[in-house]
Parts: C-alpha cells; sequence; structure tokens
C-alpha cells in the first residue's frame, strides 16, 4: 500500500481518496478514519441491523417522491416543508444555489469547505477571499468581513458555522445582526453543517430567523450529524420563495431508498441520537486535552466533531499524513489543498478515547520517534510547507485579492516549477494579507470550546512571528523590485469610521481607497468579447457592476476574477469532488437546533 499511497492523494486535487479506494489499496480493510467528519455513535448498531435486514427492497424499489420524504421530515423538525428544500448531499443544494442565486460574486471565508470556493469558480463567478487569521486563531471577525464585503462590492456571502476546518464558531446573535446589515445582498447563507455538535450555546441556528427574511438560506447536513456519508442528504431552509425556486429545479428522485428508509426510522431513535451528539462533544473535550500535550503541536477551539491542529515547526503535512496511514493504519486529513491554509495543518475527527489514544500514538513515533527515523519530520525541499499547488493560490490570491490580474496569474500556474524570480509563498500558516491590519481577536472568541493552557498559550498572537517559520528551510532569497505600489502605506480613514458592529455601505467616492494595494496601477483595457480577463484599475474593481447581460459561460472568470483553472494549478477546469433536529417526540431537540445540553 505504502507504493500507492502518494499517487491515490495526488489524483484528489481538493479532497482525500474515497474509504473504498483506500480499501481496495488494502485488501478491502481501511484504515482508521480521522479524515470524514462523520459521527461514530449514530446509527446504533440495532439500526444498521434493520437497514441491513431490508436491504434487498431498499435497493430493488423506486423511493418515494423527494416531496414525500421532506414531508416526514418537517414532521421531525417542526417546519414547513414549502421552507425546506431536501438534496442529494449538502453539495447538491450548493450547486444549484450557484447556478440559481448567485449572478456574478460571492464572498466566503478562507479557509472553509472547498465546494463554496470552487463551485462558483467553476461556473464563471468571481469568489472573493477573506482570509482567516492564524494570529487571531482563525476567528472570523464579522465587521471586518463586512467592510470587505463591501469594498469589493460582493453581492453573495457564506458564512459557515462552525467553520470547516477549524471549528470557529460564532454566537446567534452576531449572526442574525449581520444578516440584517447585509439585507440589500441577492443572498446570504449560513452553512450549519456541523452546528449539531456544538454546545457553545443552547440554540444556535438561526433556520427560524431565516424564513422570515427575503435573501437568506440555511444549508443543513443530515450524514454528517447521523454517521451516514454514503447515503447522501442535506436540506435548506429558506423563506418560501427561495425554498421552492431551488425544489423546483431538483429531480423528483433525487433522494435515494436509504435516505428515505433513516428519515422514517428516525422518530424511533431520537433519544439514542441525542446521547450520541453529547458523547461526540464529550470525546472532543477530551481528544483536545491530549493532542495539546502533545510538544509544539497546537489545536484550535473547535465547536465541530473535528479539531485544528498546527504540527510542530519542520514537520510537513504530507509526509505525517503518508506515514500515519502506512505505518499506523490511520486516515488523517492533511489541509494544505484548503485555499487559505497549508500543509503545517491537519484537521482530525474526532472518534472513541480508544481511537484517539492510538492516534496519539502514531503522532509521537512519527513526529518524536526515537529512532532517527522517525525524529522530527522534515519539511519539503522547496521550503514552502505548501501541497498541491496551494502556495502559488494563497500568493495570487494575496496579491491581487482574487481579482486576476493576468500576469500573476500566469506567476501562479508556473509556481510549481520553479520559475525565477518569483515572489515567495507566504509562510505556513500566516494567511493573505488584508487590506488593513485587523485588530487581534483572543482565540477563542464567538464562543468557541474553552482550550488547555498548553494549546491556549502556544496560538496567542504575540508567539506566531517564531511559529511559523521552519527553521529547516533558509530564508527566501531577495526578490527583485518590481513596479507595483501594493507595499506603500495608505491613508485608510474608513476603519476607524466603522462601529464595533457590522458596518454599513461607505460613500462611494471612499471605497476605491479601501483595498487599492491589492491591485496594480494599470489602464483600463478596452472590452473585448474574449472571454479572458482583463486587468481593471482598483475603482473598477471595486465599484459595483451592471447586471450581467446573460450567464457567463463555464470556465471564464466573471469580471477579472479566477477560473476553477487557475486556480488548481491546470490547463483546463478541475472539477473537485465534494466532500439538526428533528422534534416530532419529545425525544428530539427543538426544530433545527441542538437542544438543551444536559
Amino acid at each position: 500500500m505504502a507504493d500507492n499511497v502518494t499517487s491515490l492523494f495526488r489524483s484528489t486535487a481538493a479532497h482525500s481518496p474515497s474509504m473504498a479506494a483506500l480499501a481496495r489499496e488494502s485488501d478491502g480493510a481501511g484504515p482508521v478514519d480521522f479524515c470524514i467528519p462523520c459521527n461514530p455513535y449514530f446509527p446504533t448498531p440495532a439500526m444498521f441491523e434493520d437497514m441491513a435486514a431490508r436491504l434487498r427492497d431498499i435497493i430493488t424499489y423506486y423511493p418515494s417522491s423527494a416531496d414525500t420524504i421532506t414531508a416526514e421530515l418537517c414532521s421531525l423538525l417542526r417546519l414547513p416543508p414549502q421552507c425546506v428544500a431536501m438534496g442529494n448531499g449538502s453539495t447538491e443544494l450548493i450547486t444549484w444555489i450557484d447556478h440559481l442565486l448567485v449572478r456574478e460574486s460571492l464572498a466566503v471565508p478562507v479557509p472553509t469547505f472547498g465546494r463554496w470556493t470552487d463551485q462558483p469558480m467553476e461556473t464563471g463567478k468571481r469568489v472573493d477571499m477573506f482570509p482567516l487569521q492564524e494570529s487571531s486563531g482563525f476567528a472570523l471577525d464579522l465587521a471586518q468581513y463586512g467592510e470587505f464585503i463591501r469594498a469589493r462590492g460582493t453581492r453573495v456571502a457564506v458564512i459557515c458555522n462552525p467553520n470547516n476546518p477549524d471549528g470557529g464558531f460564532l454566537h446567534k446573535h452576531a449572526i442574525v445582526q449581520f444578516m440584517d446589515a447585509m439585507a440589500d445582498l441577492d443572498l446570504v447563507v449560513i452553512d450549519e453543517s456541523f452546528l449539531e455538535f456544538a454546545d457553545a450555546e443552547v440554540e444556535p441556528s438561526v433556520v427560524q430567523e431565516a424564513m422570515l427574511r427575503p435573501n437568506v438560506i440555511v444549508l443543513r447536513s443530515l450524514g454528517k450529524n447521523f454517521g451516514l456519508h454514503g447515503i447522501r442528504f442535506g436540506y435548506l431552509v429558506a423563506n418560501p420563495a427561495l425554498a421552492g425556486r431551488v425544489r423546483s429545479m431538483l429531480p423528483k428522485w433525487n433522494l435515494n431508498s436509504f435516505a428515505e428508509h433513516v428519515v422514517f426510522m428516525l422518530k424511533e431513535h431520537g433519544a439514542e441520537y441525542q446521547q450520541s451528539l453529547h458523547q461526540v462533544r464529550r470525546d472532543r473535550m477530551d481528544m483536545s486535552g491530549q493532542l495539546s500535550s502533545l510538544p509544539g503541536l497546537t489545536v484550535y477551539p473547535s465547536q465541530g466533531n473535528f479539531l485544528f491542529v498546527r504540527l510542530p515547526v519542520g514537520a510537513e503535512g504530507t509526509v505525517v499524513r503518508d506515514r500515519m496511514l502506512t505505518e499506523h493504519r490511520l486516515l488523517v486529513r492533511e489541509c494544505g489543498n484548503k485555499i487559505g491554509s497549508s500543509s503545517r495543518f491537519l484537521r482530525l475527527v474526532v472518534r472513541p478515547q480508544v481511537d484517539v489514544r492510538r492516534l496519539v500514538s502514531g503522532l509521537e513515533q512519527v513526529l518524536y520517534g526515537t529512532s532517527r527515523r522517525g525524529a522530527a519530520v522534515p519539511e519539503q525541499a522547496t521550503g514552502s510547507g505548501y501541497s498541491s499547488g496551494t502556495a502559488a493560490v494563497d500568493r495570487l490570491v494575496g496579491e491581487t485579492n482574487g481579482a486576476g490580474v493576468q500576469s500573476l496569474a500566469a506567476q501562479a500556474l508556473g509556481a510549481g516549477a520553479g520559475v525565477p524570480g518569483l515572489p515567495a509563498a507566504p509562510a505556513a500558516g500566516v494567511g493573505m494579507p488584508l487590506t488593513a491590519a485587523p485588530s487581534p481577536v483572543p482565540v477563542g472568541t464567538g464562543g468557541g470550546m474553552p482550550m488547555p493552557a498548553a494549546a491556549s498559550a502556544s496560538s496567542g498572537p504575540q508567539q506566531m512571528p517564531q511559529q511559523v517559520s521552519s527553521p529547516v528551510s533558509p530564508p527566501p532569497p531577495p526578490q527583485p523590485v518590481q513596479p507595483q505600489p501594493v507595499r506603500q502605506p495608505v491613508p485608510q480613514p474608513v476603519p476607524q469610521q466603522v462601529p464595533p458592529h457590522i458596518p454599513q455601505p461607505p460613500v462611494p467616492q471612499q471605497m476605491p481607497q479601501q483595498m487599492p494595494q491589492q491591485v496594480p496601477p494599470q489602464p483600463m483595457a478596452a472590452p473585448v468579447p474574449a472571454p479572458a480577463p482583463a486587468p481593471m484599475p482598483a475603482a473598477a474593481s471595486f465599484a459595483p457592476s451592471p447586471m450581467p447581460t446573460g450567464p457567463t459561460p463555464p470556465g471564464v472568470p466573471a469580471r477579472g476574477g479566477l477560473t476553477a483553472a487557475q486556480v488548481r494549478g491546470t490547463d483546463g477546469l478541475s472539477p473537485a469532488p465534494a466532500s439538526g433536529w428533528p422534534a416530532g417526540a419529545q425525544s428530539w431537540p427543538e426544530a433545527a437546533g441542538v437542544g438543551q445540553v444536559v
């Protein structure tokens, strides 16, 4: 299996190999899974036995219509069916949201779930990526995010709560305030796919508020919290007009018979489901404490069923991943192919304590083993700390903030081949530069899980400059001076005027001054009907554009944005694979909320 590990991961540009592929390479026995964020305690063994006994009928016959299955789910959720649309996994719903409701541009914090960046770019939309800073524990500052959206003129905003991969959490009142401040946008999406595992707030979901607003969609997952990723089912909640628009485009049998069987058996297993969530939350705290005891390993606060960790200085994530798989039969998620992250980070799914002890033992041997072979995993010879071409992507986004200037895109596409004179990649974990220096946000802001002292102390802002650079790789050589004014300080009056709550739209004449350093001063190119992106001056980049006259052809960037091909560093588009609860009975939590924590 060791000979095929590298090729397996290289063939999946934005994800990890499937468990089926890994099992085929190991004669049918897959590894212990710390990669796929799945509830390990649900369904119960009795539920699996019931499904196995009915397997022939389940796979032989057509399921009921999606309306029938949705009606049963809504009876448990206590939600009106006209406000709900069920999909074949949340990824199908993200695809339809992009096709139907994202006209020209979308903003999303990064790193995050890859389909929120890849899907719009694959259909030619501009994606404005707001970088989460490692120095602030990857906490999302909604005021700065709102200011970023206004400066870019973005028409759709996305928030993942908790965020994947870091597990960052935002309280309900802050998200509602953000939704209201962005009421003039085309759409605001709140992705609550992992919210069932949060315990920082009793009722953190905003589904009830979404149904009352004209431009808000809440996305929920079923596979993650039910431990059934293979069934592929999820749902969205919105006002009847929005939900109906998406529902009308879905095939009549977009939900399979396994999904129907599970939905109809849920009402009998509410107590077991709640117990499974409580157990995952307890395991998360225990797992965080055990990982925090490893020297040099930083564990970030999480409200998901996973933990985001930074490896010790000198460790390369792809090497750690491959050795954990080949030597210890443990599958971990290395995050070098997530935009805004690097291969110094792993996402580790919360699992039972017996598995966590095996994980900790494996990490100890790989990172600090007594044998010479296991001592301090070295970084790759490139010294970038990035994998899967992400260094080039993040450098491009950092220089242009997603504007996609052609000369920079060309440099980014050749970065993996060692193009002379190409600026060095950002230090691992530093993230992409913001226009204005953000105010430090304490780690755990937003109600994240309190961390042990070892983790909290190592993640403070003042320590980050010493941690993000590896002593293994020499500092990058001096770069030739480029005629770009991006490094020159400019007055930025707007951030001082922004109140502590979500900012309102800035005055039009101030908008070109907020982020001028992110686009080189170039003359406005004459409009041509060619699909290639044309360089644009700062004023044109930030000002709202008129409504498009027709659909953008696939693979063509809108308003100078990046195509998926540019982001992934390929010659053509490379579609990347994708990756609540009920209340009919008393034992179920409140509708689309988490319920009382006991």
